[in-house]
C-alpha cells in the first residue's frame, strides 16, 4: 500500500499546543508563504498563532442587543473556510480505516461549495484526485477555487436547495469501486470534527467575555456538521439552547418548505443524517434577501456603521469576515438573544464559515437588481436588518411530540438511500451519539500510532 500522507489527530486540532513545536511553526510560515505545502494539514485548528480562538465579539451598536454575539471566524482555517476541517477527518478516517487507498482511490466530494473546497484543497495536499460535486448554479468564485485547487467538476442542475441532486449523482458514481465518497451529509467524522474540535473551541472562546458561560448556539445546517458542536457546549452548560437556522424561504424542518433561495452553504431541502435532532432546540427562519442585503452593509457600508456609533478600525476590520451563511447566523444570534431576553451577562455563539473572498459576484448581483444602493439605502438596512431584527419566525423544537417532525422528514429522506427505519429509529436514544462520538479517541491513537 502507497504512504499515507497523516495530518493532525482530533486532539492537535483543537489544541496545537500539542503538535510538536517545530511542526507548529513550520505550518505557521506555510499559512502565510505557500498555501499548497502539505505542513498546511496542521494549520486545521480555531487557533491562531497565540492558540487563541479566532472570534469577534460583535459591536452591540450593530446587533441592538444587550447579549454578547460571540462569531467565530472561519477565515483564518487553510482554503480560507472551516469546512476543510471535516474533509481532513473523513479523509484521514477512511485512510486510517484502509477503506481510502493512496495511488488507487479517487475522492468524490458532495458540496454546495465550501466542503467542494475543502474537499479539493485536502485533496491537493494529501495526493488524491477529486471530483466535487455541486449544483450549477452557485457563485463563480466557488468554482474557480475548486478549480484552481485540482479537482475537477461535475456539476448538477440546480441551485442550493437542489442538493439532493448531488447525492444522488455521488451515489451513482460510487458504482465505481475507485471512488470514496467523503460524504460530508451522512458520515460522521463530519459529527466529530466539529463536536469536538468546534464545540469545544467554542467553550474557550467565551472566556472572560460576559458570564463565561454560552447562553445559546446557533448556526444555520447544510451538512449539520457544525451544529454538532452544540452537543458539546450542551455538555458543558446544560442550559445553553441550540438553534439551526434555515431560510425563510426554504424552510425544511420547521414546517416542511423546500423553495429556493440565495444562501449559499445552507438549507439543503433535507434533515440531514447527521443532524442530532435530540439536542435541537429551536429553528429559526431568516428571509434570504436580508442576508445579502446585511452582507452589503458590512461590506460596503462603512459610512452606515460609523453613523451607527461602530469606530471606523472595527468597521474596516469586519469589512472581509462574513459571507452570506455568516450573516445569516448573525441573524439568528440576534433573533435568539432577543427571543430569550438575554442580558448583558449572557453570550451566544455562532459561526462564520467562510469570507467575504468567495461573494463578490453575489454583492454584484444585488447591485443589479436595486435601482439604488446609495448610502441611505446601505443606512436604512442597517437599521432595519440588525438592530430592528425581531424574534419572530422561532419555532420551539424541545417537545418530543414536535421532535417526532424531524425525524419523520429524515426517514423521509435518507430511507432512500438504503438506510433502515431500524437504524434510524436508533438516532433517537442519546448513546448513539456518544458512541460514534467516543471513536474520537481510537482515531487519535491510530493516526499518532501509524503516523
Amino acid at each position: 500500500m502507497n504512504k499515507i500522507p497523516f495530518g493532525p489527530t482530533y486532539e492537535e486540532m483543537l489544541n496545537p499546543k500539542k503538535m510538536l513545536k517545530k511542526v507548529r511553526n513550520k505550518a505557521l510560515k506555510a499559512l502565510k508563504e505557500d498555501e499548497l505545502d502539505p505542513i498546511n494539514l496542521f494549520n486545521i485548528t480555531w487557533k491562531d498563532e497565540n492558540n487563541e480562538v479566532r472570534k469577534i465579539v460583535l459591536p452591540k451598536e450593530l446587533t441592538g442587543v444587550d447579549a454578547n454575539i460571540v462569531v467565530m471566524l472561519g477565515k483564518g482555517f487553510p482554503s480560507g473556510s472551516h469546512k476543510v476541517g471535516p474533509a481532513y477527518s473523513t479523509l484521514i478516517e477512511g485512510c486510517v480505516d484502509g477503506y481510502i487507498i493512496p495511488g488507487e482511490h479517487t475522492i468524490l466530494g458532495p458540496s454546495t461549495g465550501n466542503f467542494g473546497i475543502g474537499v479539493s484543497y485536502i485533496c491537493n495536499l494529501m495526493g488524491y484526485e477529486a471530483v466535487v460535486i455541486m449544483p450549477d448554479n452557485m457563485s463563480k468564485e466557488r468554482y474557480e477555487r475548486i478549480q484552481k485547487y485540482g479537482a475537477k467538476l461535475d456539476l448538477t442542475p440546480g441551485s442550493e436547495s437542489d442538493v439532493i441532486l448531488t447525492l444522488e449523482r455521488t451515489y451513482k458514481l460510487k458504482e465505481d469501486p475507485k471512488n470514496r465518497a467523503l460524504a460530508q451529509f451522512e458520515l460522521f467524522p463530519n459529527y466529530r470534527f466539529h463536536r469536538y474540535v468546534t464545540g469545544n473551541s467554542a467553550i474557550e472562546a467565551v472566556k472572560g467575555i460576559g458570564n463565561g458561560r454560552i447562553a445559546a448556539f446557533c448556526s444555520a445546517p447544510g451538512s449539520a456538521g457544525t451544529i454538532a458542536a452544540g452537543d458539546e457546549i450542551k455538555k458543558k452548560f446544560p442550559e445553553c439552547k441550540i438553534a439551526a437556522l434555515e431560510p425563510y424561504e426554504c424552510s425544511t424542518l420547521a414546517n416542511g418548505g423546500r423553495g429556493q433561495h440565495r444562501i449559499e452553504g445552507i438549507g439543503d431541502k433535507m434533515c440531514t443524517l447527521i443532524h442530532n435532532i435530540l439536542t435541537t432546540d429551536f429553528v429559526i427562519l431568516i428571509k434570504d434577501e436580508e442576508t445579502v442585503q446585511g452582507l452589503k452593509v458590512i461590506h460596503d457600508g462603512i459610512n452606515a456603521l460609523k453613523e451607527l456609533g461602530i469606530p471606523e478600525e472595527t468597521a474596516n476590520y469586519m469589512r472581509e469576515l462574513f459571507g452570506p451563511s455568516g450573516i445569516c447566523n448573525i441573524l439568528g444570534a440576534i433573533k435568539m438573544a432577543k427571543y430569550l431576553k438575554l442580558g448583558p451577562d449572557d453570550n451566544v455563539v455562532t459561526i462564520a464559515t467562510d469570507s467575504f473572498d468567495r461573494y463578490n459576484s453575489v454583492i454584484e448581483n444585488l447591485n443589479s437588481r436595486y435601482l439604488e444602493v446609495e448610502d441611505f439605502v446601505v443606512r436604512r438596512w442597517a437599521q432595519d436588518i440588525f438592530l430592528g431584527q425581531k424574534d419572530d419566525y422561532v419555532y420551539d423544537f424541545r417537545r418530543k411530540d414536535v421532535k417526532q417532525q424531524l425525524f419523520s422528514q429524515k426517514e423521509k429522506d435518507w430511507t432512500k438511500f438504503g438506510y433502515s427505519v431500524e437504524y434510524l429509529d436508533s438516532m433517537k436514544n442519546p448513546e448513539f451519539w456518544e458512541s460514534e462520538y467516543s471513536k474520537i479517541s481510537y482515531y487519535n491513537e491510530k493516526i499518532k500510532e501509524m503516523r
